[in-house]
């Protein structure tokens, strides 16, 4: 990758979630549960800056000055349209070329992975690509989507269905004809853990894991975390 890139990820996040409310500030380790991810998001060598798109509803004032309080941008939109907030989002840092699609439910984001993204998608010259292709091989937790500025701006300005408008993306992975995509997978599947939080459960395990691996390494990795779930589960049969 050369200098002449600069990759923008833009983090996804609100605090009027259906299943558990108030989840990206809920605390872990002490820290709201984005700011956790925020710091595993600074350890990725390939994301040149980070916007936290959020909404302008009144619920989401404390996640937004919890976030700039970190020295992070904020961008506040629609609560409904993503889309539109992804491109309010994206006019904050006119100079990137590239869009890295994140979501503030997986406080065990892996730096490691979303480079490796990056880089599948340099490397095919794709306008797309992800981590979740059809037969998903990562934890769920792990998602990460790299675009060009130019196919996310397409979606934003075409983009009718109300699906493709609350999730961001589908607008472009369904053109297999107009935009090039690319995936990433691994060798050895992972798809059946669960790593992000949408449940009182998944938090209890992610603040497991963080009591658990954070205090002896900060910069734990995914592999920490398979051989901490099978040591659970050897110890539980």
């Amino acid at each position: 990758m050369g200098p002449e890139h600069l990759n923008l990820a833009i983090l996804q996040a609100r605090m009027t979630s259906s299943r558990l409310p108030g989840k990206v500030m809920a605390p872990v380790l002490g820290e709201p549960m984005i700011g956790r991810q925020l710091e595993r998001l600074g350890r990725s060598a390939r994301i040149g800056r980070i916007v936290v798109a959020t909404s302008t509803d009144p619920s989401d004032d404390p996640l937004a000055a919890y976030v700039v309080s970190l020295g992070h941008l904020v961008f506040r939109g629609s609560l409904a349209d993503v889309l539109d907030r992804f491109a309010g989002a994206m006019a904050l840092v006119p100079e990137a070329d590239t869009v890295v699609r994140l979501t503030a439910d997986c406080p065990l984001a892996d730096p490691a992975v979303i480079d490796a993204t990056i880089d599948c998608y340099r490397e095919a010259g794709a306008d797309y690509a992800s981590n979740t292709p059809a037969v998903r091989t990562y934890p769920h937790g792990l998602d990460t989507e790299v675009m060009t500025r130019g196919a996310l701006e397409a979606a934003c300005c075409e983009a009718a269905d109300p699906y493709e408008r609350e999730h961001v993306t589908p607008f472009i992975y369904r053109r297999p004809d107009r935009f090039r995509l690319a995936y990433l997978s691994q060798p050895a599947s992972l798809a059946h853990l669960r790593w992000t939080v949408d449940l009182p459960e998944d938090l209890a395990f992610v603040r497991d894991v963080y009591e658990r691996l954070y205090l002896r390494d900060p910069a734990f990795t995914s592999a920490d975390v398979v051989a901490l779930e099978r040591n659970s589960s050897g110890a539980a049969a």
